[in-house]
């Protein structure tokens, strides 16, 4: 008999968030997730930024004006920690619906007031929150906003039909990032986008480029999930009529589709606003493309080529231990100088002056 693959369904999510609304925002995925556990869906991917809102206002508005700034303000007080209450309601909506779900949110560390990652959650059908991507770089406005990805963050996650990854709207494009993916051997990708790119740029022509070839690629199921641009986001931006026209235009495209191992288009919705794609696919369907090309293994050359990926957690905070060195290479201990960095090596240090070790510590 052999190995046995799955048939699931796939559920891609086109839906607006809720402006600025944490709490509202996290009860329609939660709406959304239960309505497709209902509909027999095993994984469901969410557009970029869901939780609260994607910072697209930057496309439109000065970066420093002060609805630019109040938006900002707005966004940092709804972010989502991780964990904290927000994922524990999504977890218990996947283990309710028994589903699999990637939710793209704005994520802050807790307790703190500034830093926040463009990020996707990974939940799986037991409730359990399996991990983590925060996008490894904003694309140009969202760098206002979001600040860079962990490397330990570019990773893929196991789930009952098998692994799954994720990445974040341009990083789809990524090659490193993709092959970095591809060592996992994910049968389905979510890829999550926002609404709207800015008036130079369809979004939805970039989707079907860079995932067909992405699925291509890794040989694996994408589900492309994306925004809906809505009226009182239109009102929110206060925009101009030129800027006002492009959006009422690209409101009428929709987003969400998904996409085979060959690169082929399985299904794609054909109306705008608010809904989920479902696509029932069968796992199996990867082998046959994998034996063709499979760039995590037969189809590539590491002794030709190899990319390198940094894993770990980078801190921005080191605490060391205080102490000095001397000419000897031994311990100073510089009395009443209170805390001190660690020097390296056998630097060569002077204690200059001071009865209560004020000044010491010089470097000759």
């Amino acid at each position: 008999m052999g190995d046995a693959f799955k048939k699931i369904r796939l559920a891609a999510v086109q839906a607006a968030s809720e402006f600025l609304d944490r709490e509202a925002t996290v009860e329609k995925a939660c709406s959304l997730i239960r309505d497709a556990g209902k509909n027999g869906a095993d994984v469901i991917g969410f557009p970029e930024g869901f939780i609260p809102t994607h910072p697209g206002w930057f496309n439109f508005l000065p970066s420093v004006g002060s609805k630019a700034l109040m938006f900002s303000k707005e966004l940092f007080k709804n972010a989502v920690e991780v964990p904290g209450a927000a994922t524990e309601k999504l977890c218990l909506a996947c283990r309710d619906a028994n589903i699999v779900a990637v939710v793209g949110v704005c994520e802050k560390l807790p307790g703190t007031t500034g830093t926040m990652w463009n990020t996707q959650l990974f939940i799986d059908r037991s409730g359990e929150l399996l991990g983590k991507h925060q996008k490894l770089v904003p694309t140009l406005t969202e760098r206002m906003v979001h600040t860079g990805g962990q490397g330990s963050t570019l990773r893929a996650f196991h789930a009952h039909f098998g692994t799954i990854s994720g990445l974040l709207c341009g990083e789809n494009s990524n090659p490193l990032a993709a092959f970095a993916l591809s060592v996992y051997y994910p049968l389905v990708h979510v890829a999550s986008w926002p609404a709207h790119f800015g008036p130079t740029n369809v979004m939805q022509d970039n989707i079907t480029v860079a995932t067909r070839g992405l699925a291509y690629q890794m040989k694996c199921f994408v589900i492309n999930a994306s925004g809906v641009i809505t009226d009182d986001l239109i009102e929110h931006y206060g925009l101009t009529k030129d800027d006002r026209e492009y959006l009422e235009r690209v409101r009428r495209l929709p987003g969400a589709s998904i996409i085979g191992p060959r690169g082929q288009v399985l299904a794609e919705m054909h109306e705008p606003g608010d809904g989920i794609l479902y696509c029932d696919v069968d796992l199996e369907d990867v082998i046959v493309p994998k034996v063709l090309h499979d760039f995590a293994g037969h189809y590539n050359r590491p002794d030709v080529f190899a990319v390198a990926l940094a894993p770990e957690e980078r801190q921005l905070l080191i605490k060391v231990h205080s102490h000095l060195v001397g000419d000897d290479g031994a311990e100073i201990r510089a009395e009443g100088a209170g805390e001190r960095a660690v020097v390296e090596g056998r630097s060569k240090f002077l204690l200059i002056g001071g009865e209560n070790g004020q000044d010491r510590g010089k470097k000759k």
